[in-house]
């Protein structure tokens, strides 16, 4: 199994250690629920270093990330990142990932751990048109998420940098906590803010501690993977092998507006085709009732307990104190009405279609 350099912090913590994606990772250290309030409150800081990151660079460069992404590239500058996905040619998806611009013609890619020898493998395929350079430099680089309405206050002392400037998916090299180079972004999978913040892997302690160790009334706490996914969930944000897959359109997944139709990628006709004609299934956010959790790949319901989808991610949200999920339903039974049920165990529980996201801040 994989490690991050983390991983003997995490141990020490005491967390609660998890094969996740081929890594060995931290599923929570106290509670999933106390570090998701954490997070959702103060601040939270995360190891996300099993992601992924890919640098393509050369004369080339912009004209293969066009071709391989659904996204426009040239709609960002250096400084920027943009989400998009890796169309394949079967009307699904590589991967969902995010692409910053580091300069003119130097791209960072981030993509998902599971997908990353995938992912790797599919762009140099499509290279050999572009003959752009690709590297892999998953293993030496680490990657923290800080998230939380109060991240960038609480870790504004470890740069001279203004971080409040920073616009959402911007992003900027710095010295940040004593060391060079680290590209700091406002970026998250949470929904409450907060900063990634990438750098060479031999600071990792260094960065890590520095974190965790800031002086506060109410402390940065480390966060596990369990929050993660809570977080996510409650923003109905999409997650590899959940609600995206290699056959799952993003058209599906409600991410139309990442498909640009005024581009040629791979598979660009099909996908402009089922945009006119609209998806047979949709993706959905539903809340239940009563007191119970949905999980993957439970049956949903109409009312006469007739199956018409499957719910593909699952929680008893922290915020909201009640059971939410994802899940696909045929477009044509959503034109009745917005009350569904969730088979649970064999028993058929009520719910309701609900507009994402799930958590509203404001």
């Amino acid at each position: 199994m994989k490690t991050t350099p983390l991983e003997k912090n995490h141990i020490n913590l005491g967390a609660k250690m998890v094969s996740f994606a081929g890594y060995n990772m931290p599923l929570y250290y106290s509670s999933i629920k106390e570090e998701h309030h954490s997070v959702r409150n103060n601040a939270g800081l995360f190891d996300v270093s099993h992601m992924g990151e890919f640098i393509i660079e050369g004369s080339n460069s912009t004209e293969l990330i066009q071709f391989i992404s659904s996204n426009d590239i040239s709609k960002i500058s250096p400084g920027m990142s943009q989400y998009t996905v890796l169309p394949n040619e079967n009307g699904g998806v590589v991967d969902d990932l995010i692409i910053y611009q580091l300069e003119e013609k130097k791209y960072m890619l981030v993509v998902n751990a599971s997908n990353i020898e995938k992912d790797l493998a599919w762009i140099r395929k499509q290279n050999l048109k572009f003959g752009a350079k690709i590297y892999d430099i998953s293993n030496k680089f680490s990657l923290l998420a800080v998230q939380g309405p109060n991240a960038i206050k609480m870790i504004q002392s470890l740069t001279t940098e203004n971080l409040f400037s920073l616009n959402s998916f911007e992003h900027i090299y710095s010295n940040f906590a004593g060391h060079k180079d680290v590209i700091i972004s406002r970026t998250g999978y949470t929904g409450s803010d907060g900063l990634e913040i990438y750098f060479d892997s031999k600071y990792s302690n260094d960065i890590w501690n520095s974190i965790i160790n800031i002086e506060n009334k109410n402390p940065i706490l480390p966060i596990g993977l369990g929050a993660r996914d809570t977080l996510r969930l409650e923003m109905g944000y999409c997650l590899y092998g959940n609600e995206l897959d290699e056959n799952i359109s993003p058209i599906n997944a409600g991410l139309e507006w990442i498909i640009k139709r005024d581009k040629k990628f791979i598979n660009s006709n099909s996908f402009l085709k089922e945009i006119n004609d609209g998806p047979k299934d949709k993706l959905i956010g539903f809340e239940l009732i009563k007191r119970a959790i949905p999980r993957s790949n439970y049956s949903i319901l109409n009312q006469n307990e007739e199956s018409i989808g499957r719910v593909t991610s699952g929680i008893f949200s922290p915020s909201l104190e009640k059971g939410i999920g994802l899940g696909y339903v045929k477009a044509t039974e959503l034109k009745k009405n917005n009350k569904i049920k969730i088979d649970i165990r064999g028993k058929a529980e009520e719910a309701l279609i609900v507009k994402l996201p799930f958590y509203k801040k404001y």
